[in-house]
């Protein structure tokens, strides 16, 4: 984007990967962006890749003074267990500490914990940080969040979250990556009910939705890659490659 100058305008995008499911894809979605750009784990380029990066790689980026490039995302789960493979994995150093927040106790796959009790302890910690990302983004154009709708803190505290951006960052639009989960693969009982509770709330916050069925995706793994017994790992990998061509 340039404005009537001719200078070259930054117009960034902050990711939010929330709960397991948005946390586990962010973090396969970010080494596949990595690989790529050929960023390295550290988060360093080699000046060779230096020369095929455009303009637009700001946009997911911020190239710190020390020459590091950091993802322009914050992780968050109500439980530090999935946030932790991450931070001793082997791109522990992408991130920078305070863009990986976590709470003390998960939601239980429950809605009303993500939204109402356990999750109104760190709202306020989590929107400092996308705050803090904020501020170091001159033409910032809006979030994509990256969550699934049957978990407890994917749905519960991802629509808290939708509310608040809205009100702090009412004209930045918020494009929403979802899993949607489907009865042949389901984790939890309370799926359908967190996914209508959370759908009712986001309708209104949510300028666009990325529909992910989870069966879509098995059936894709077995058919088509022949994955018999697909995990977590192949369904996450498979969402994240959607992701990175998105972007």
């Amino acid at each position: 984007m340039y404005d009537m100058k001719g200078l070259f305008i930054d117009r960034e995008v902050i990711s939010i990967h929330v709960g397991q499911a948005g946390v586990q894809i962010g973090n396969a979605a970010w080494e596949l962006f990595c690989l790529e750009h050929g960023i390295q784990p550290d988060g360093t380029m080699p000046i060779q890749n230096k020369q095929h990066v455009d303009d637009s790689f700001s946009t997911f980026f911020l190239e710190t003074g020390t020459g590091r490039h950091v993802p322009r995302a914050i992780l968050i789960d109500l439980e530090p267990s999935v946030i932790d493979e991450i931070r001793t994995g082997p791109y522990k150093r992408l991130f920078h500490p305070e863009q990986m927040v976590t709470g003390k106790e998960d939601a239980a796959n429950n809605y009303a914990r993500g939204h109402y009790t356990v999750g109104k302890e760190i709202i306020d910690v989590v929107l400092d940080r996308i705050r803090r990302i904020a501020e170091n983004c001159t033409g910032l154009q809006g979030f994509l969040v990256f969550h699934s709708f049957g978990g407890g803190t994917g749905s519960g505290f991802t629509s808290l979250l939708m509310e608040r951006l809205t009100i702090d960052y009412g004209k930045k639009s918020k494009l929403e990556f979802s899993i949607y989960p489907a009865p042949q693969v389901s984790t939890a009982v309370v799926e359908p009910y967190n996914s209508i509770l959370t759908t009712h709330t986001t309708l209104e916050h949510s300028d666009c939705s990325f529909m992910v069925d989870n069966e879509a995706i098995y059936d894709i793994c077995r058919r088509n890659l022949d994955v018999e017994r697909p995990s977590y790992l192949n369904l996450n990998r498979l969402i994240s490659q959607v992701f990175v061509n998105f972007k």
